[in-house]
């Protein structure tokens, strides 16, 4: 036997009770062994002993009161309960309306009651606190959702960006998916002396409207929910996975109509993590074929390793050195680029930052021999470079010929380096002049 908190506010809020099917009104009963959903008694029907199916007159129970102190002695439980709902529909403030609602209590014992226990009472303060970090600790831990309410942004008409973002209009919030579905309905007509044939074809027709109109509400579906309406935020988000698993998202995208945007993106994380203790394990099984037991040798090793690949690739570059000398004409075309590598200068004269070193940078396998001492003189990463080469690339087959002003404005980045990775591409034959 124990008392517990009943139910609040209006009494036809409250469950009938299950004997005599009347509202019940405190002190009730409730059975402590029969529900989900809860066995419920007035006072009345407990005293006869009312049974029901498993429910028993010697079950345990436990009675259902609001009639006891909670925070302050001269307040009830319900008084409490009270207070707060007359708080919420009176508005905070308005003590005398809220006295009013109560009927027991006067106004200045409201407001004092109020301030003191809900307004300037520590223990809820630091309650609250406790809650907001176990909600952040809690975010933290799972997998990082998309947002599919953030304001997308608003390209113009049939712009690159409109393009890459399925046509999505913003004002309308819709998109160019089969826009002309209706066409094929606009001359139909049912009247009473259509054939049989003919009036099944106009029913046929109709059906094959109908299928399309829900690929089409499934595609806006997939697209909001998983958050593909800003197609650069969602590629930005993806780069903070290493290359593998960004391999992977790309791979798996076309699952991501099956799972929910959550369960796609926990699905993504779990293979990240997996890829992470992957390459741990490999680093400690070389640590333990190497004979190192401890971690303070393990960071001596790496310093030593990272020495020896750099004295590798120094004698990698002598060896060819030593090949270019035998033959006069490729002799002649790598001192004539290593002397735009030491000689390059910014347009105002000034010796610019010294090359960049591609050693380790993710990508780098991908770059033939022209664009890695292109990507060392401007100074830009293989990933990034390979990212602007297929946009523009792209952008290129779309207008079958490209500007530098068109690819200044898709790229945005600093206009010499533009200009270099233009020219690049052009002299290359990846992408011809509009």
């Amino acid at each position: 036997l124990r008392f517990t908190f009943g139910f609040p506010g209006d009494p036809f809020d409250k469950p009938p009770c299950r004997g005599c099917s009347s509202y019940l009104t405190e002190p009730y009963v409730k059975c402590a062994e029969c529900g989900p959903p809860p066995f419920l008694l007035c006072l009345q029907c407990f005293t006869r002993g009312f049974e029901y199916k498993k429910h028993q007159s010697d079950h345990t129970y436990e009675i259902m009161t609001s009639d006891f102190p909670v925070l302050d002695p001269n307040w009830t439980a319900q008084e409490e309960m009270s207070l707060l709902e007359a708080v919420m529909d009176c508005g905070f403030g308005n003590w005398q309306d809220v006295a009013n609602q109560m009927c027991t209590k006067s106004k200045e014992e409201c407001e004092k009651h109020y301030m003191k226990h809900f307004i300037n009472n520590p223990l809820f303060a630091s309650t609250l606190l406790n809650l907001k970090q176990a909600e952040e600790v809690q975010h933290n831990e799972t997998a990082i959702p998309f947002h599919p309410a953030d304001d997308p942004p608003r390209p113009t008409f049939d712009s690159l960006l409109s393009r890459d973002m399925a046509g999505y209009m913003p004002a309308r919030a819709d998109f160019e998916f089969d826009n002309y579905a209706e066409w094929d309905l606009r001359d139909i007509d049912f009247v009473e002396d259509d054939s049989d044939i003919l009036h099944a074809l106009k029913i046929a027709v109709v059906d094959i409207y109908h299928s399309r109109l829900k690929e089409r509400q499934r595609r806006k579906k997939i697209i909001r929910d998983h958050g593909l309406i800003n197609l650069r935020k969602f590629q930005i988000l993806e780069r903070r996975y290493p290359k593998e698993v960004q391999d992977l998202y790309e791979t798996m995208r076309r699952f991501a109509r099956i799972l929910g945007p959550v369960e796609h993106d926990k699905f993504i994380e779990s293979h990240a993590l997996e890829f992470e203790l992957r390459r741990e394990i490999k680093r400690l099984q070389e640590y333990r074929a190497a004979g190192i037991t401890n971690f303070c040798s393990a960071r001596t090793y790496d310093h030593l390793k990272k020495s020896r690949d750099e004295e590798r690739l120094k004698r990698t570059m002598l060896s060819e050195v030593l090949q270019y000398i035998q033959d006069s004409s490729a002799c002649q075309q790598w001192l004539s680029r290593q002397a735009d590598i030491v000689s390059f200068l910014t347009p105002a004269g000034r010796r610019s930052a010294p090359p960049l070193n591609l050693t380790g940078l993710p990508g780098t396998e991908k770059l033939n021999e022209k664009e890695k001492e292109l990507c060392q003189m401007v100074r830009l990463v293989p990933g990034a470079y390979l990212e602007y080469k297929a946009a523009l690339v792209n952008e290129c087959n779309k207008q079958g010929g490209l500007r530098l002003a068109q690819a200044r404005a898709l790229i945005k980045i600093d206009v010499n380096k533009t200009r270099k990775i233009y020219d690049f591409l052009i002299r290359e034959g990846y992408i011809t002049k509009a």
